[in-house]
């Protein structure tokens, strides 16, 4: 227990400084965005802050993969890769395709550390399921402090639903989990509205990368299932899918950036990062963990929760006027 909690301490001491450290250089890192058209911020604010999460989760899970065995190592090597083209991208800015290529890589080889390539049409929608959360997650880190909440909340939420299965809390990636959910903590401080520092593709595509394997690791250990995370994630899920479905239909170059996600205009229209951000940790813990939960309680009803998850969100986002122009 007390190694559990130097652990998860020192994830997020090691993020905080890694974090404070790119907001004092930034600048000279070449790592400060500036506001444009398809932004939702108005100044120059430093990014590449997810360098902290990667340091954070990563020390961590090396270290569990070295004393526990396992697949840990191998993982945290695919994040860090993934999390070093993220920042490559943030600094010089990558073709398109170099990233999608190297994110199909690295899905794919994670399901073959899993032994999750073994059926091909299993592993064909993982690797699908993979490459677009990766995505999504970092097309979602557009206002201030939302992508790592979300994060933070599946991470944790997780964690507390899979405390109720035996055996799921003596296992490695239980208590990684915790790390990566304290590694992000230790950015939030930095990224909560007014953010002094944006988590940057180096950030957003390794928290997705690692909430994914993680997932995986869950649902290959037995104490959590698909349908929890689906729900867990509903929010991102949602609000990319349907604004990505609805530029495709009107014939927009749907792989630009853009500022027509659900959350956004509504963060235009109340003029605030916050209270975005709290409405969707609200709706995530009042809502959706509860029906996370009753997926694990009955699983035979698993596809009404997911129902229950998804229609009223994706009415929501169509109502917001997702994937629509100003």
């Amino acid at each position: 227990m007390r190694q559990s909690v130097l652990l998860l301490l020192a994830s997020g001491l090691l993020a905080w400084g890694g974090i404070r450290l790119v907001v004092l250089h930034a600048g000279r890192l070449g790592l400060v965005q500036a506001p444009n058209s398809r932004s939702s911020h108005v100044n120059s604010t430093p990014h590449g802050g997810g360098l902290g999460i990667v340091l954070g989760g990563s020390v961590a899970g090396i270290w569990l993969g070295w004393v526990q065995g396992g697949v840990l190592w191998q993982i945290s090597c695919l994040a860090f890769l993934l999390a070093a083209l993220g920042l490559w991208d943030d600094m010089r800015s990558l073709p398109a395709w170099t990233r999608f290529a190297v994110q199909v890589l690295l899905c794919a080889l994670l399901l073959q550390v899993l032994g999750d390539s073994a059926h091909l049409a299993l592993a064909g929608l993982l690797l699908f399921a993979g490459v677009w959360w990766v995505n999504l997650f970092n097309f979602m880190d557009g206002i201030d402090g939302i992508a790592a909440s979300q994060a933070v909340f599946m991470l944790l939420a997780g964690a507390l639903l899979g405390a109720f299965s035996p055996g799921a809390m003596d296992a490695a990636e239980w208590l990684w989990m915790l790390a990566v959910a304290a590694a992000t903590l230790g950015f939030l401080v930095f990224n909560w509205p007014p953010a002094r520092i944006f988590m940057g593709d180096v950030g957003s595509t390794y928290l997705a990368f690692m909430v994914f394997a993680l997932a995986l690791l869950s649902v290959r250990g037995g104490w959590l299932t698909y349908p929890v995370w689906l729900i867990l994630g509903a929010v991102f899920v949602a609000d990319a899918s349907l604004t990505l479905l609805r530029r495709m239909l009107a014939g927009e170059r749907w792989f630009e950036a853009h500022r027509s996600h659900a959350y956004q205009r509504l963060s235009r229209r109340w003029g605030s990062h916050r209270r975005v951000t709290l409405l969707v940790i609200a709706f995530n813990l009042l809502w959706l963990a509860p029906l996370a939960w009753a997926c694990l309680a009955w699983p035979r009803w698993a596809w009404i929760f997911m129902m229950l998850a998804y229609v009223p969100l994706g009415t929501a986002m169509l109502a917001l006027g997702a994937g629509k122009q100003d």
